[in-house]
């Protein structure tokens, strides 16, 4: 009788890599190739899903929200034109500008602007946005923040038009991350302190990623989120100037 002892099963109980998948031949088995292309599917499902911002702003009822768009007119633009996804539509930018001014007094500014994006996987927003604004608002006492943003084929770098547009001093990007084969469901929280439009500033910004309840806990990043925006305001930077150095919480805090 064949032995079918795995020695790896016990280690597949913690993690959800795809480690020691077996061979036939010089093939993987027909049950991982199977499984292989269902996770290829859910990926490729979770990039071209639409993202409901309607739906979300409905359950964001509790702040206010506002929807916006880039400047790719459909999902295959924003695929091939990742440039257009990081500016924000003219109509849009006129009416976050327009928001500033309060009568004829000056220009009204804000401490932090949170924008939340499709992206890659709008499945992410839809399924997590939520949970992590509900968690990171209320460690954010003490800030003015601007209404919540909802973004359509959004890339990292709209935060900056939206920032700017606003008279922010920091955005916090949270976006649909982009899939893996074990996760369609993370987000990514990208913190730009002084945002700049037009500019590439990758080195600028601080990201914390994986962001799902099998990941990175949406309260325990929501912990980090707000450590580092207080950082980043006491230190006027974020980037490589700001380290993700934050004391480990003392047992029961």
């Amino acid at each position: 009788m064949k032995d079918t002892f795995d020695p790896w099963a016990g280690l597949r109980r913690f993690t959800q890599a795809r480690i020691a998948l077996g061979r036939t031949g010089d093939a993987l088995p027909v049950a991982r190739l199977l499984e292989f292309q269902a996770a290829h599917a859910l990926a490729r499902d979770a990039v071209h899903q639409p993202f409901d911002a309607e739906g979300l702003a409905d359950t964001l009822s509790d702040h206010p929200t506002l929807l916006v768009r880039s400047r790719a007119p459909d999902r295959a633009s924003y695929l091939q034109r990742p440039d257009l996804g990081r500016r924000l539509h003219d109509d849009d930018l006129a009416l976050l500008s327009g928001m500033r001014c309060q009568g004829q007094g000056p220009k009204k500014s804000y401490d932090a602007v949170i924008v939340l994006a499709d992206g890659l996987s709008s499945r992410a927003m839809h399924d997590h946005g939520k949970t992590l604004v509900d968690e990171l608002l209320p460690r954010l006492a003490g800030w003015d923040v601007a209404p919540l943003i909802l973004a359509r084929q959004a890339r990292v770098a709209l935060g900056d038009d939206v920032a700017a547009a606003l008279n922010a001093a920091m955005v916090v990007m949270l976006i649909g991350e982009r899939p893996g084969l074990t996760a369609a469901d993370s987000i990514g929280a990208y913190l730009t302190f002084s945002p700049q439009p037009g500019v590439t500033r990758d080195a600028e910004r601080n990201c914390v990623s994986n962001i799902r309840p099998d990941g990175y806990s949406p309260a325990l990043a929501a912990d980090l989120i707000a450590w580092l925006m207080a950082e980043a305001r006491r230190l006027k930077l974020t980037g490589i100037g700001l380290k993700q150095d934050r004391p480990p919480a003392l047992p029961g805090a």
